[in-house]
C-alpha cells in the first residue's frame, strides 16, 4: 500500500432513526355514481321534465314517451281484473248455497290471478315509458328533443351524482402493508391551490398491477359544494413511518458497474462495502444491507481510496 501518510477522511455514524416514507399518487376523480340515461324501450318523446344542469331527486320523471297504446291496454287489463273479480265474488255467494260448483270456482279465482297479472304487465309496460331519476343527482346536456324517436341505444342525457366524489389512485405495493379501509388521505388539485380536500379509504383493489407493482386505491371525498368534478386529476400524499432505518449521506456512495459501495473505517484502514440502498431522503440514503449501527462511513475523502488504505479520521467529525 506504499509508506506514504494516512489519507485523511470525514466519516459518518451510522445510526437507527426514524424515517418517513412519503408517496405522492396522482388520482382521478369519479362521480359517486354517474350513468348515461337511456330508454328502455323505442318510442316517441313526448314531455322533457327537466334542464341542464338542473338537480333531481331519486323517482323523479325526467322523459316521458308516448304511451298510448300501453295507457290503453292498462285500461283494458284493469276492466278485465274488475270483470273477473265481480264474476268471482258472485259465485263465492252461489258457492255457498251449492249453485255452483267447486270446479267452477277455482277457475274463476284462476280467472282474477290470471287478470291480476295481465295488469301488473301492463302497468309495468306503461310505467317504462316514463324515464325516471335511479338516484339523486345532477342531469348534464340534453341530447334529444319532442318527437325524436329514442331507444336503448339513445343517451337522452347524463346524470352524475358529485355530492361524494370517488378518488381512484395506484399506490406502490411497499405500501400495502400500511393501508386499510377507513384510514384518512389529504388529496390537492391544481384547480383550488393550497386547498386541501381530505377523504377516507373505502376500498383497496385484491390484486397488484404485475407491470406498474401497484394497487389501485379508491377513497371517497365528500363534495357537498360539487367543487370537485369528474375527471379532474388530484395528487394524493401518502405517508408511512418507519423505526429503527439505517441512513448514511448521500456522499458516502461510491456507485460502480450498476452497484453501489460505501468505505468504512475499521483499525485505522478503509475497507469497501457492498450496500443496498432502500429509500430516499434529501442528502440521504436508506441502507438497506451491508452497514450496521455504530459503524464509520467515509463521506469525504472516497476518491483518493483504496480497499485497505490507511486513513486518519479528521478531528472535525
Amino acid at each position: 500500500m506504499g509508506g506514504g501518510p494516512p489519507a485523511t477522511v470525514i466519516t459518518s455514524r451510522v445510526v437507527a432513526q426514524s424515517y418517513v416514507d412519503r408517496f405522492t399518487a396522482l388520482g382521478t376523480a369519479r362521480a359517486n355514481e354517474a350513468i348515461d340515461v337511456t330508454a328502455r324501450t323505442t318510442s316517441i318523446v313526448t314531455r322533457i321534465n327537466f334542464r341542464e344542469g338542473q338537480r333531481v331527486r331519486t323517482g323523479d320523471v325526467l322523459l316521458e314517451l308516448d304511451n298510448r297504446q300501453e295507457s290503453a291496454d292498462k285500461s283494458l287489463a284493469e276492466a278485465q281484473l274488475q270483470q273477473a273479480e265481480s264474476q268471482y265474488q258472485r259465485s263465492q255467494a252461489l258457492a255457498a248455497r251449492q249453485a255452483v260448483s267447486a270446479a267452477d270456482l277455482d277457475q274463476l279465482e284462476a280467472n282474477v290471478l290470471v287478470a291480476r297479472a295481465q295488469a301488473r304487465g301492463a302497468d309495468a309496460r306503461l310505467d317504462r315509458l316514463a324515464i325516471r331519476a335511479p338516484f339523486a343527482g345532477t342531469i348534464g346536456l340534453r341530447r334529444v328533443s319532442l318527437g325524436d324517436l329514442v331507444g336503448p341505444d339513445t343517451v337522452i342525457t347524463t346524470l352524475d351524482d358529485t355530492s361524494v366524489i370517488k378518488l381512484e389512485f395506484g399506490i406502490p405495493e411497499t405500501f400495502v402493508g400500511d393501508l386499510r379501509a377507513g384510514m384518512t388521505i389529504v388529496a390537492d388539485s391544481t384547480v383550488y391551490p393550497g386547498q386541501h380536500f381530505k377523504g377516507t379509504v373505502v376500498s383497496i383493489d385484491s390484486r397488484v398491477d404485475v407491470i406498474t407493482r401497484a394497487v389501485t386505491v379508491i377513497a371517497t371525498v365528500p363534495n357537498s359544494d360539487g367543487r370537485l368534478k369528474p375527471g379532474m386529476f388530484m395528487t394524493v400524499g401518502l405517508e408511512k413511518k418507519r423505526n429503527d432505518v439505517l441512513l448514511i449521506p448521500e456522499e458516502a456512495l461510491v456507485p460502480r458497474e450498476g452497484r453501489q459501495y460505501v468505505y468504512i473505517v475499521a483499525d485505522g484502514k478503509a475497507l469497501e462495502r457492498e450496500v443496498t440502498l432502500g429509500g430516499r431522503a434529501p442528502g440521504l440514503a436508506e441502507i438497506r444491507s451491508g452497514l450496521g449501527v455504530g459503524e464509520l462511513v467515509i463521506t469525504e475523502g472516497t476518491q483518493r481510496l483504496r480497499p485497505g488504505a490507511a486513513v486518519q479520521v479528521s478531528p472535525s467529525t
